[in-house]
């Protein structure tokens, strides 16, 4: 009988140890709904949506709220929001990313109808910075040069 008292206590402090383990450790949250998806799949996992934010936010040197606008009442991102235009210029640019691909890299889509493999993406222009400055080639002038009859070549037959 004493050897049962010992096992009955030992399962029943076992019990409480695993039930406070268990409460301590995270619990698994619910992901939470997407909306007013208009480029993505709609069927597109939270987790590859929210890997793309990280990878066009590293790609523009930008955090969240530069697309996405703050919900006043609550003080938190209004992911669904389309009141900032920096989010539909995303939007562009993304379609316009898998249209170069397709055309020019011959990109197919995965099973999620994404692009699997990419010739351009973000990066490629924007090099971590928000507004990718416009720049032109410098001009040279010597050993093939501009053609003939560019910006200060001499009329024909000498000028004058």
């Amino acid at each position: 009988m004493h050897f049962k008292k010992r096992l009955f206590t030992a399962a029943g402090a076992i019990t409480v140890i695993a039930l406070s383990v268990a409460a301590s450790l995270p619990q698994q949250r619910e992901e939470p709904k997407l909306v007013n998806l208009k480029v993505f799949p709609k069927n597109i996992p939270y987790r590859v949506l929210d890997h793309q934010m990280d990878v066009w936010s590293a790609s523009l040197g930008v955090r969240c709220n530069f697309c996405h606008a703050q919900n006043e009442q609550t003080h938190r991102m209004d992911f669904a929001s389309d009141s900032k235009p920096e989010q539909q210029a995303a939007r562009d640019m993304f379609v316009m990313m898998g249209k170069i691909n397709k055309k020019f890299f011959g990109a197919k889509k995965d099973s999620l109808d994404m692009m699997a493999v990419t010739g351009v993406n973000c990066n490629t222009c924007h090099h971590g910075v928000a507004h990718p400055e416009l720049k032109l080639p410098e001009e040279h002038h010597g050993p093939g040069g501009p053609p003939p009859g560019g910006p200060g070549a001499s009329p024909p037959g000498g000028g004058n």
